[in-house]
């Protein structure tokens, strides 16, 4: 099922988008917003595949929306749903997947989930399925060093228990402290690319040396249960690469 995240100052329609969304029984709404503020907040800790974004709203145009969005480490896919048609070529400039006009008509939204499923289907295919050996080689990095409050410090890569985007910073979870830094996830992701420390959300990378258990949770997707107690989840478009490293 499609997360879908919906960005419109006007409450009658988000209603009604929602509501033929849901109706498809093929959408999930995982999240609305009316303002961009509060989009940009909500975005940056929910897993979404695509953002229904209106043109025209009260403080920002969804075009700059948009092109904010495009510079995301995993941009989500963009739909305009609007009531003005004079930013088509715009929208499709920035690699949008559709452009609905409001007042939103039935068929035209499935022909857009349809759109939507098959960008989707597309983008899975092409994630890189690394072996267990190509992620964990014998010779690999046992020190990660991380600018924190104006010093270097040198953690052991194998007491880091996760990495996680999270309220603008990211944070390093170890086995005996946390850390909060400025450097971007992507950053990291790089940085330990040859360690078992790999990426299962758009905003966690995992230890997996430090999986305990491994709970299904709901639309193919599970929670990794740590050696803490802690859990991280796993979206759908990383749970095939999980499977075949783990061999579950």
């Amino acid at each position: 099922m499609l997360k879908a995240f919906i960005v419109d100052d006007e409450p009658l329609a988000r209603d009604e988008l929602s509501y033929l969304l849901k109706r498809s029984k093929q959408v999930e709404i995982t999240g609305e917003a009316h303002c961009v503020e509060t989009a940009m907040e909500k975005l940056e800790y929910l897993e979404i595949d695509v953002i229904f974004l209106d043109i025209q709203l009260a403080d920002e145009n969804g075009i700059e929306i948009a092109s904010k969005l495009n510079q995301l480490e995993y941009p989500p896919l963009i739909v305009f749903a609007t009531a003005f048609d004079e930013y088509a070529l715009k929208a499709f400039e920035l690699n949008a997947v559709d452009y609905i006009l409001k007042p939103f008509d039935e068929k035209r939204v499935q022909q857009t989930i349809e759109k939507l499923y098959k960008r989707v289907s597309n983008k899975e295919q092409n994630i890189a399925l690394p072996t267990r050996q190509q992620s964990i080689p014998g010779e690999r990095a046992e020190k990660l060093a991380v600018s924190v409050d104006d010093k270097i410090v040198l953690m052991n890569i194998n007491e880091i228990l996760y990495v996680a985007a999270q309220e603008g910073k990211t944070l390093i979870s170890t086995e005996k402290q946390r850390f909060w830094v400025s450097d971007p996830l992507v950053i990291f992701e790089r940085k330990l690319h040859r360690t078992p420390i790999m990426r299962v959300h758009r905003a966690f990378l995992v230890n997996i040396d430090a999986i305990l258990e491994i709970e299904p949770w709901f639309n193919s997707t599970y929670n990794l249960i740590l050696k803490t107690g802690e859990k991280v989840p796993v979206s759908r478009t990383y749970t095939k690469v999980l499977k075949q490293l783990l061999g579950f």
